[in-house]
């Protein structure tokens, strides 16, 4: 039977996963046959090596695919130019091994005479390389998997260069057919670790690279497709189309966070609390509760995250912009935060603005930024001690916590001027609501909605979902017309009743909670 697997490669007869045959051929016919040379960045476990080994079997008729995996060479095959080239020779020939083509004189005497040599450089490599492919019968694809593992070495550097001059004049000096790179950190990037800050930061042997265009996220049809299979084999009677989309919604398609999702419906949701039954574990409610669960652990992806974020500080600045104060921030690729913040998957384009990946991102980095003030704020501090008085027969009494964070707040900020007030308000009431709702319910910001001025805040207790509409003061006229969108908002989630907390600087203005009636909603506005 087969499973969700969330750990290396997947394969489609042992586990579920999104088909990649339409994607398979795009590759194919727009870049391989066109004898393209190209990179596959994407951030941690985005499916590249899935994608590899599947291009590996969709090419085998056509050509020949030597494909490598350069976590497979140790620190000290990169110590020089001969080691590599006895190394990557060695590796070579265990890969014509594996495919059965041994006996391939053409291919392999090349690099047999290679591995009898003791000094040999780049140049001479590349000698053998060459005519490995011009005595082939068919052309050569190369494959390179992980190839940023490798990206400290200047010897690898010189061997991007030999391949760029060899692409150059393969008319005449026949190389690979092809070259497909895969690994996190573009080229540019790994010649940049290599160059000193004072010296040009962007000069890189691999200006030949096509540009790599094709989708690698899923969308929600490719999730449901998915589904599908796994419904014709379980029959569980989950609505697929509401499914696929409410994992699309957490997650716009970044692979592993779906492939986990579904892993921890099917095999650990099954049973626990009011998810009895298969049904009641796949529905919406069911992937709210996963989502919940899989920000508590630890994991390769988040770690990673963790580490680029303590590596570039401007990247985490900006995030943390975006997230507390909905600073849009005109999307540039070239902008080195936000570079940095493309190649890792944390962040993306979105009607010209820079945006957050995907909403577990943002719940995950929420978490972090949340947790690591924890311990200094007293406005943390406030809302862990008045908890208690929240939470009334398992239900969280929203009225009640913004109107003891009104009085709490007016306590503490009443004499702040209006940037201190703007900038922190909205971070202030994430502080007070997170212990109130740790560890049982969950937040997210609507990203949709998010600007300077408004943010709209999705809060999960026990299955129950409020809707908190955090907004700067401008006139009468926007607040106006904030609540009618918020109405409007209510109306797309099925709810009666939504929640506005207002920062006014009005001098005039009448702090406190009170309750009003607009199109048949009910709003309760708080105003700081």
């Amino acid at each position: 039977m087969r499973y969700f697997n969330t750990e290396g490669l997947c394969k489609p007869d042992e586990h579920y996963m999104v088909r990649l045959d339409d994607r398979l051929a795009c590759i194919k016919n727009t870049l391989v046959d066109r004898k393209k040379y190209f990179v596959i960045n994407r951030g941690r476990q985005y499916g590249k090596t899935t994608t590899l080994a599947a291009l590996e079997e969709y090419l085998k008729d056509d050509y020949i695919v030597l494909s490598l995996d350069f976590q497979q060479m140790g620190t000290e095959d990169f110590a020089d130019a001969a080691t590599f080239a006895h190394a990557f020779a060695g590796i070579l020939i265990e890969t014509l091994e594996i495919n059965g083509l041994d006996d391939r004189e053409e291919l392999m005497e090349p690099l047999t005479e290679i591995m009898e040599r003791d000094n040999n450089s780049l140049k001479e490599l590349f000698m053998r390389l060459s005519r490995m492919c011009r005595n082939s019968a068919q052309p050569i694809v190369l494959m390179i998997d992980e190839v940023d593992s490798a990206s400290n070495n200047q010897v690898f550097i010189e061997f991007l260069a030999q391949l760029r001059g060899y692409y150059l004049k393969r008319d005449k000096m026949p190389i690979f057919h092809s070259v497909v790179l895969a690994g996190v950190y573009s080229i540019k990037n790994l010649k940049l670790k290599l160059r000193p800050e004072s010296e040009h930061q962007y000069n890189s042997p691999w200006n030949i690279a096509a540009d790599f265009k094709i989708a690698m996220n899923f969308s929600a049809e490719q999730i449901a497709m998915m589904l599908t299979e796994y419904e014709t084999d379980h029959q569980t009677g989950m609505d697929i189309h509401a499914v696929s989309e409410e994992i699309y919604a957490y997650t716009s398609g970044y692979p592993v966070l779906v492939s986990t999702i579904c892993k921890y419906l099917d095999e650990d949701l099954l049973g626990h609390d009011s998810y009895e039954n298969s049904q009641k574990a796949w529905s919406g409610a069911g992937v709210a509760e996963a989502v919940k669960n899989i920000l508590k652990v630890s994991t390769p992806l988040f770690e990673s995250m963790v580490k680029q974020l303590d590596q570039y500080s401007d990247l985490r600045t900006m995030l943390e912009n975006i997230i507390y104060q909905g600073i849009r921030i005109p999307f540039s690729p070239d902008e080195k935060a936000v570079s940095m913040g493309l190649m890792f998957g944390f962040l993306t384009e979105k009607n010209g603005q820079v945006a957050i990946a995907n909403r577990i991102f943002e719940m995950y980095l929420l978490n972090l930024f949340m947790t690591e003030e924890a311990g200094k704020s007293e406005v943390y501090a406030q809302g862990g001690s008045d908890r208690i008085g929240f939470i009334r027969d398992g239900r969280l009494d929203m009225y009640l916590v913004l109107k003891k964070f009104v009085e709490y707040f007016h306590e503490i900020c009443c004499e702040k001027d209006e940037k201190f007030i703007e900038k922190i308000g909205r971070k202030f009431f994430l502080l007070y609501l997170k212990p109130i709702i740790n560890g049982t319910g969950n937040y997210y910001i609507e990203a949709q909605t998010r600007d300077e001025r408004r943010t709209d805040l999705i809060v999960d207790y026990l299955g129950e979902q409020f809707i908190v509409e955090l907004k700067i003061w401008h006139g009468n006229e926007y607040n106006t017309r904030g609540e009618k969108q918020l109405t409007e908002y209510l109306e797309y989630f099925h709810k009666d009743k939504g929640y506005l907390l207002s920062f006014n600087f009005n001098q005039k203005k009448e702090i406190g909670v009170k309750e009003i009636q607009i199109g048949g909603k009910t709003i309760v506005e708080a105003v700081v």
